[in-house]
């Protein structure tokens, strides 16, 4: 059995990632072996995890990566970690599967964290209603965040239901807050005082009768399926993958599949013009390219040594931003254009608002792939697309893959363990 609590709220932006990093912090300073996990395909708010913890954060996701697969991520971290907290996605009840869903699937009870910055004694009916709209779903509790003053606390707390336990009432703190930018929180790797952010909060709920007085819910996490044996389908292949403040967002598990399948992994920053190491194939990761454009247009190393080892038909697999850093330009939504590097023939723009966002699965030549699409770019190019992903709830999202030669470019963020022979056929 190992402690674990899932941290959900009634809506993004409600502070639950700055809340599950303080428990976190909290939790290790006092001695724990903790573990955070993230529901949902996000990038942006495991990078914050990673520093609370020291280890890794794996996202769980029912539909990219399947049930057995999120339960055998959890049963290997409950080997040694005293407490697992696991941050929900959007709302409690939000998507399908929901945070609530998956809650309910593990067994985990729910931490709702509710901003009560602009309401008084409504809180008490919300925080109700949350408790009590599915009565399947194990509850731990409610934690009123950003509560402005002795008297605000105290009408929040009289408000509150005597069977709706409230764990705590966090007073608003600027110095714990996380900045924002259009894809969610801005990244950890930008924010040099992240450390006394996380710690802001961790003293505010050590006054707390969430951290102080009760103990967490004993969860037992096993593997419920016995796990298929990956093929090392990419021994002796080295990949190089683009990582730095551009180009960031990587899950875990995809480095994780690559590994099992076979092969090494070296890292180049196109940032930083670093020329491709010596490899096989190229994993061109997402992130910003459009907060960058001056610095990847003057890139040359970088891109001339991608022109080459294209043009000696070796693979490129290109996400989102890696996408967008191979068109012809990107402009920025200041209407500033960035002649980038010109192996695909298109162009994109950045909009003031969300172009797409969804769940994609994708029929490759290779097999089935599962991922997610969400960008604020719109995209003109001048090639046919190889094929499309199809959003599993019927929504409109459907992103086109390229493909040019081994080249292989979408909007669309692939889970590699959702089929790991596929991602090898991708990088052969």
């Amino acid at each position: 059995m190992t402690q674990a609590l899932f941290i959900v709220a009634p809506a993004s932006g409600q502070g639950k990632t700055t809340i599950t990093a303080g428990l976190a912090w909290l939790y290790r300073q006092q001695g724990n072996r903790v573990r955070i996990f993230k529901t949902g395909p996000d990038f942006i708010d495991p990078m914050i995890h990673e520093v609370s913890t020291g280890h890794p954060v794996y996202q769980l996701d029912m539909w990219m990566g399947g049930q057995a697969h999120v339960r055998s991520l959890l049963a290997e971290a409950a080997q040694t970690a005293d407490i697992i907290l696991i941050e929900g996605v959007m709302g409690l009840f939000d998507g399908t599967p929901s945070s609530a869903d998956l809650a309910e699937a593990l067994g985990v009870p729910v931490l709702t964290v509710i901003d009560a910055s602009s309401m008084a004694q409504t809180f008490g009916a919300l925080a109700h209603g949350l408790a009590t709209y599915r009565p399947s779903l194990p509850l731990f509790g409610i934690l009123a965040n950003r509560v402005a003053s002795d008297l605000h606390a105290d009408l929040i707390a009289t408000s509150v239901r005597e069977d709706t336990p409230l764990k705590g009432i966090i007073r608003r703190n600027a110095d714990a807050a996380l900045p924002e930018r259009h894809l969610g929180l801005v990244q950890a790797s930008e924010l040099s005082d992240l450390t006394h952010r996380i710690t802001q909060m961790a003293d505010q709920l050590a006054q707390t009768t969430l951290v102080d007085t009760t103990p967490l819910p004993q969860v037992s996490f096993k593997q419920t399926q016995p796990l298929v044996e990956t093929p090392r389908l990419l021994a002796d292949k080295t990949i190089a993958i683009s990582k730095d403040k551009a180009f960031s967002f990587l899950y875990q598990a995809n480095m994780d599949t690559l590994k099992a399948l076979g092969a090494k992994i070296v890292y180049f920053s196109p940032l930083a013009n670093e020329a491709l190491p010596q490899c096989d194939a190229v994993y061109l990761t997402g992130g910003y390219p459009e907060l960058y454009l001056d610095t990847l247009a003057n890139a040359q190393q970088t891109a001339n040594s991608l022109r080459e080892h294209h043009l000696q038909g070796k693979p490129i697999l290109a996400e989102c931003g890696g996408m967008l850093a191979l068109l012809n330009q990107l402009t920025d939504k200041a209407g500033k254009i960035g002649k980038l590097w010109g192996l695909l023939e298109g162009e994109a723009v950045m909009q003031n608002r969300l172009v797409a966002l969804g769940m994609q699965a994708v029929n490759f030549p290779e097999g089935e792939l599962r991922g997610h699409t969400f960008h604020h770019s719109s995209l003109r190019m001048q090639l046919e697309p190889l094929t499309q992903g199809v959003n599993p709830h019927g929504k409109g999202v459907s992103e086109k893959v390229y493909r040019v030669g081994k080249l292989t470019a979408s909007y669309i963020h692939l889970y590699f363990p959702s089929n790991a022979k596929a991602t090898a056929a991708l990088f052969v």
